[in-house]
């Protein structure tokens, strides 16, 4: 069977430590924190009427809320744990404020409802018990813990691909022809003979060339870089604790004052 405690703290951070050292000291108990951003959750712990109020002014004051479900062999343990953390002494805590002019809940009587101990940290399924009144209820809620998975997207680097020209010197050879035209005078002296053709106009042409080197660049593609994006789907199994709450009825109707040998004590209980 587990024990539910709950603690006052003077502030968040306080409470965090806390249950820092419940997780490192103690096996197999976990304590949540509740401050001023998670006030609406605090009905879901299942504190007594005559605390919530408390509690709530706690956080409105700074504080926070330690919560924590224990089994029964760690209570002793743990609520020696988390007094020794500084959790606040519900009972002078309450005093104080009150003498502040702070008028909220009710006034408590000797100890605390729900098994408060002497220094401050609140358990519930001591065995304590509130008497319920003709024409009026008491109300245990029983709540359960649903767990929600949700998806988000996350970043896991990127590639980035990016093309630049340069530019390298590059060198070729190429056998250039070229042609040149030569005049020359010679002196000669002999007698005309009947094969010249001699005076007479005459004009001779000769034209000089050259090759010279012609450039030109041609681009070609000789490789492609191709970026491709894929997308899978994979199933990741997420496990949790969520909690939920049991409740035992005791139903001692019917039990007689006394019991001798060979009877017994009629005692149902009804668990939910």
């Amino acid at each position: 069977m587990t024990r539910t405690i709950t603690a006052l703290f003077d502030s968040v951070e306080a409470a965090e430590r806390a249950a820092y050292d419940l997780a490192t000291r103690i096996g197999g108990v976990r304590g949540e924190v509740f401050g001023s951003n998670r006030t609406g959750e605090l009905s879901s712990l299942g504190i007594p009427s005559e605390d919530a109020a408390i509690v709530q002014e706690n956080i409105r004051r700074g504080g926070a809320v330690l919560h924590a479900e224990v089994p029964d062999g760690k209570f002793d343990a743990v609520a020696d744990a988390v007094e020794a953390a500084g959790a606040v002494d519900i009972d002078e805590r309450e005093a104080a404020w009150r003498r502040e002019g702070w008028t909220g809940g009710t006034a408590a009587t000797g100890t605390a409802a729900s098994g408060t101990t002497a220094k401050g940290p609140a358990a519930s399924g001591t065995g304590s018990a509130r008497r319920v009144g003709e024409g009026t209820e008491e109300v245990i809620p029983v709540v359960e813990e649903r767990l929600r998975v949700g998806k988000r997207e996350t970043g896991h680097g990127r590639v980035r691909i990016r093309s630049y020209v340069v530019e390298t010197p590059v060198q070729e050879q190429v056998t250039l022809h070229e042609e040149h035209v030569q005049v020359e005078r010679r002196p000669v002296d002999r007698p005309v003979g009947a094969s010249d053709d001699v005076f007479r106009d005459k004009t001779i042409e000769a034209t000089e060339t050259s090759e010279e080197a012609v450039v030109a660049k041609e681009a070609r593609v000789k490789e492609e870089v191709v970026v491709r994006k894929t997308a899978e789907e994979r199933t990741q199994t997420v496990s949790d604790k969520v909690r939920q709450t049991k409740v035992e009825v005791d139903d001692e109707r019917g039990r007689t004052g006394t019991t001798g040998p060979g009877t017994t004590s009629p005692r149902g209980k009804d668990k939910v």
